[in-house]
């Protein structure tokens, strides 16, 4: 009965502890500059990753935007007029401000749709033209969607960009020419029996970036003027460095081939950090033409890469992965067999929400971390336009104080029409901060379905990998609670109300007498289960010749709750 005593006056003054703490050590929990910051989805110790594992593009080599964009568009309308399409079409520039990753593409109406994470519309768009509510309603049965991937593609990588942005010219164009009628799922010419799909002019411009990626010019473009493209930093090296010096495994995972990224690799070690050395000195593992997200399933034959010319020797490899040597191909499967890796032991970084991350997370439970390069202007507007989330916050307790005194008794209706059209301007103002398509996370107080597949299978994400620089390798990234809507709008109760206006002694006096109440709580509760317990006893004797072996379950007294640590480390403590 002491032990309880003191268990639960050690719980009645938690909240004067947690105040005297912040009060000597500041009122809110130390977080790194924004811009080094990784964030958080779920809980992750550095110190039991031994593996970390890169993708090249977008990830370690960081593109320069627009100009990258800019080039592999301007190469896709030259193959799509090569294709037969309009020569007008080559007036079309890049517009950074309208794509954004995420975006549902409906092949069957030739619309871009904007749906939060269960196929609910948050947008429509087709081609320029942004479509009011019962428009979509017309085509969109209670402007719902599901994810067909016969019908819907998803435009989730950053290569994707240029692609949404030529989609949408091309769409608007034939779709407002006088040379074309618009129908439901295509265009029609006037002067001849030519029908276009909205799915086939999708295909094309799917093929057409297919080949300025894989054959065309954009490859040649890039190495020919790497400073124009390519960003490069000195950390990197620094941070490889760090890692060796902690016993981490280093590997390099890349769709590229390999001559492609021995340039980019080099140029990106072609810095004073790396001291002169050979970008492949980093690595334990290099593996190339890896065809990801093929590679988290049955993969493809794992093979040597001649690095003097490029070419693949003959044969599949079935000895151990060595390293200063570049593979091919292969299967996650056989890649952490050979290098030893268990799954959970491994953190790879990558940049596609899709080929990196989800099947790396789903199909071998390794640790994800996902680079969101757009993250650095979403902080920005989420910091510079502060304004406008306090005011949807004034106008959603002005919306509170409208009902207040309301009950289902009442027969008086409040007019809510300035207040409701106060709330859409300032949730509109708030996304056009982000650009045309608003915010790549969210749409008013609504997720989309890419921030909802970053939650679910990013366990930490950040605008750039290198922040992992400021970062100890011992460190606990710990994820905050994803609280619910009853837990993140019901105030926990307070043993003292700062906002108070009284003297330190009455505040004193009263927190001691709620202290007190407490306590006297807590010595009736502990009694209580004294007397349960007898209870309890006494009915065990009552039924010793059952032979049902537990007749409730019973309280864990040691710690069984702990998702926020790794199984393992929580077994061993």
């Amino acid at each position: 009965m002491a032990y309880n005593q003191r268990e639960y006056a050690y719980k009645a003054g938690i909240e004067m502890d947690l105040n005297n703490y912040t009060a000597s050590h500041g009122a809110k929990k130390f977080y790194r500059e924004v811009n080094h910051r990784v964030f958080v989805n779920r809980s992750l110790h550095l110190e039991k990753i031994k593996f970390f594992g890169f993708d090249m593009d977008y990830t370690l080599a960081e593109y320069k935007s627009p100009e990258l964009e800019s080039a592999a568009f301007k190469f896709a309308i030259e193959r799509l007029i090569s294709m037969g399409y309009p020569s007008a079409i080559s007036d079309f520039e890049y517009d950074s401000k309208f794509a954004i990753r995420g975006l549902w593409f409906d092949t069957l109406h030739g619309n871009f749709l904007k749906v939060d994470p269960y196929g609910n519309i948050l947008v429509c768009v087709h081609g320029f033209e942004f479509l009011k509510t019962h428009e979509i309603y017309d085509l969109y049965p209670n402007k719902f969607v599901q994810l067909n991937e016969q019908r819907i593609y998803v435009l989730n990588s950053l290569f994707n960009q240029p692609e949404t942005y030529l989609l949408a010219c091309i769409v608007d164009y034939f779709s407002n020419s006088k040379e074309f009628t618009k129908t439901p799922d295509g265009v029609k010419k006037n002067a001849d029996d030519l029908f276009m799909p909205y799915r086939s002019i999708h295909t094309d411009i799917r093929h057409a970036f297919d080949w300025v990626h894989d054959q065309g010019s954009l490859k040649k473009e890039t190495l020919s003027n790497l400073d124009k493209y390519i960003m490069k930093d000195e950390r990197l090296p620094l941070l490889f460095d760090r890692m060796r010096e902690h016993n981490k495994k280093i590997f390099l995972l890349t769709n590229s081939d390999y001559q492609y990224t021995d340039k980019i690799m080099d140029y990106l070690f072609d810095v004073k950090s790396a001291n002169g050395r050979k970008w492949t000195k980093y690595f334990d593992y290099i593996v190339v033409d890896a065809r990801k997200p093929l590679f988290f399933s049955e993969g493809t034959i794992l093979r040597q890469v001649d690095t003097k010319t490029g070419a693949l020797k003959i044969g599949a490899h079935v000895g151990p992965i060595e390293p200063g040597r570049v593979y091919s191909g292969g299967s996650c499967d056989v890649f952490t067999q050979l290098i030893g890796a268990k799954g959970r032991d491994v953190l790879y970084v990558g940049d596609h929400i899709f080929g990196d991350i989800l099947k790396s997370k789903k199909k071998r439970g390794w640790r994800t971390f996902l680079v969101i390069p757009e993250l650095q202007r979403e902080l920005e507007v989420w910091e510079n336009k502060n304004d406008l989330f306090v005011k949807l916050q004034v106008l959603d307790i002005q919306l509170g104080d409208l009902y207040k005194d309301l009950d289902s008794s009442t027969n008086i209706k409040p007019d809510l029409t300035q207040l409701r059209t106060d709330i859409r301007k300032t949730i509109h103002e708030m996304d056009m901060s982000y650009g045309i398509l608003g915010s790549l996370f969210r749409c008013g107080s609504r997720q989309t379905h890419f921030a909802n597949q970053v939650t679910r299978f990013a366990d930490i994400y950040g605008s750039t990998c290198l922040n992992l620089f400021y970062y100890p390798f011992c460190y606990m990234f710990r994820a905050p609670a994803m609280l619910m809507s009853h837990e993140s709008t019901v105030e926990h109760t307070s043993l003292f109300d700062i906002s108070t206006n009284v003297s330190l002694n009455e505040a004193l006096k009263r927190l001691q007498a709620k202290q007190l109440a407490k306590l006297n709580d807590a010595q009736k509760q502990a009694t209580d289960e004294i007397k349960k317990a007898d209870e309890e006893q006494k009915r065990k004797v009552e039924r010793k010749d059952s032979q049902v072996p537990h007749s409730k379950p019973a309280q864990p007294t040691e710690i069984t709750h702990d998702a926020d640590f790794d199984s393992d480390e929580a077994d061993s403590n």
